[in-house]
């Protein structure tokens, strides 16, 4: 019976570590296009960020009813809906760009995907917290962030070298109407994959829920939420203007944004390893070779480019060292929170503020990596501010707390506009202010607020 029930629970990691994929590349792939949209309609960089607002602004609308819809059909089927819904959204792009292209039509199609992202999310966090014990709870949730890292580096990295080329900038919106199209056919097989599929059952309850408004520790990490997703998305897509100023092209800047979700990436995997259950000597092994892979992961985003249809390489070991060394500094900040969630949020959260300050009066050459570096120390805070929120809870109330964390998913709507605000009003440079607050609170909620438990 234990064997069965350690084979189901490998089962449904192992569905959750694809879903989590799906929501990263669908994510940033649209991020990515923010720029590709402000050329095509002649936008303000306030009006682009649109393409993010709309996406973030389908969690502010749906996430509560999200959850209280899963408590009643259950987390499989929840997940099932998602994934429909989000093929249905891929589909709708290619008539938004067709013919004469709708701006309202191709943000409608992204409020579609995003409501299927917003089911995706609200069943699959707490999912994953309940497949196994809570204090590795953060452990789990980052091992399947780390495959959601993969996504956000790749869709970037693709999207700087397929779509914000000259020649696909000169095609407008139509560049994207066969990437949306494979999505949208690949999200139809995993919905089916879901279907066929026996995850392991988790308990639901009409009953359960209507205490969690009770809990400060949901108020505080839906706040934490909200901070989180408005500095990430904020500094990932201000990475672009910001290098303008310092004489990069669009297509360059592009490129280079998948250095920071490349942070993410490889701070998620060493937080995968260092807040586990594992012995030190594995921790250190792993994260060894997690390290060394960082240095070939930044030489490759940085050497590589497409002249004439192929890939081509260019010497950039320095860069490759650069990233390297970023990825050492992320790991002995891990070291420094010694495996416990609280302490390693609050160390990433005053760390995202200092890189974010750096940048904001650096020159560009080091400024820039400051910025990318980043993505490094926003690679546990999702998974830990949301199992710290969610700890102590009944897995009858996960729904509606999950529902409630995700509705604040909204910061990545509100702070890139802020920022495109700023952008348009002040400076690239001033943006940058906001995510310093933002990880201001994070730190603060890690250290101090994520302990309080005393019901409001």
């Amino acid at each position: 019976m234990a064997q069965q029930n350690t084979q189901s629970l490998k089962v449904g990691m192992t569905f959750m570590a694809i879903i989590f994929f799906v929501l990263g590349f669908i994510t940033n792939f649209n991020m990515a296009l923010k720029d590709q949209v402000q050329t095509t309609f002649d936008l303000s960089a306030t009006m682009a960020q649109l393409v993010n607002g709309v996406f973030f602004f389908a969690y502010f609308c749906f996430s509560l009813v999200c959850g209280g819809f899963i408590r009643k059909i259950g987390y499989k089927n929840g997940v099932i809906s998602g994934l429909l819904l989000v093929a249905a959204g891929s589909f709708l792009f290619y008539p938004a760009v067709a013919g004469t292209p709708s701006y309202a039509l191709f943000l409608t199609a992204i409020f579609i995907m995003a409501t299927g992202v917003v089911f995706l999310q609200t069943a699959a966090n707490p999912y994953v917290v309940v497949l196994g014990a809570p204090e590795t709870a953060p452990a789990r949730l980052t091992t399947v962030q780390a495959m959601n890292s993969i996504a956000t580096t790749i869709a970037p990295f693709l999207v700087g070298l397929f779509i914000l080329t000259p020649a696909s900038l000169a095609m407008g919106p139509g560049a994207v109407q066969m990437p949306f199209v494979i999505i949208g056919s690949l999200v139809l097989l995993i919905a089916a994959g879901v279907y066929l599929s026996r995850l392991p059952g988790i308990e639901q309850s009409d009953t359960g829920g209507k205490k969690v408004w009770q809990y400060p520790q949901v108020l505080l990490g839906a706040l934490g939420i909200f901070c989180y997703v408005g500095a990430e998305v904020g500094c990932s897509t201000q990475i672009v203007p910001y290098l303008e100023t310092g004489g990069f092209s669009k297509g360059e800047a592009g490129r280079i944004v998948a250095i920071y979700w490349a942070g993410g990436m490889i701070g998620r995997f060493l937080g995968s390893f260092m807040l586990s259950s594992l012995s030190n000597s594995r921790k250190y092994l792993y994260s060894s070779a997690i390290l060394l892979f960082s240095f070939f992961a930044g030489w490759f985003i940085f050497s590589s480019q497409i002249v004439e249809g192929r890939f081509v390489f260019h010497s950039q070991l320095l860069h490759g060292m650069i990233f390297f060394g970023m990825a050492i500094v992320n790991f002995l900040a891990m070291i420094a929170g010694r495996g416990n969630p609280n302490v390693s949020l609050g160390v990433f959260g005053i760390a995202g503020a200092l890189l974010a300050a750096a940048a904001f009066v650096l020159p560009i050459p080091l400024g820039m990596w400051t910025l990318l570096g980043v993505g490094f120390f926003n690679s546990i805070m999702f998974p830990t501010i949301f199992s710290l929120g969610v700890r102590d809870l009944d897995p009858t109330e996960m729904p509606l707390a999950s529902g409630m964390i995700n509705t604040l998913i909204v910061g990545g709507a509100v702070v890139p506009l802020a920022m495109g605000w700023f952008t348009d009003h002040i400076s690239v440079r001033s943006a940058l202010i906001l995510p310093v607050i933002c990880f201001a609170y994070i730190a603060f909620f890690g250290l101090k607020g994520s302990k309080i438990r005393r019901r409001v």
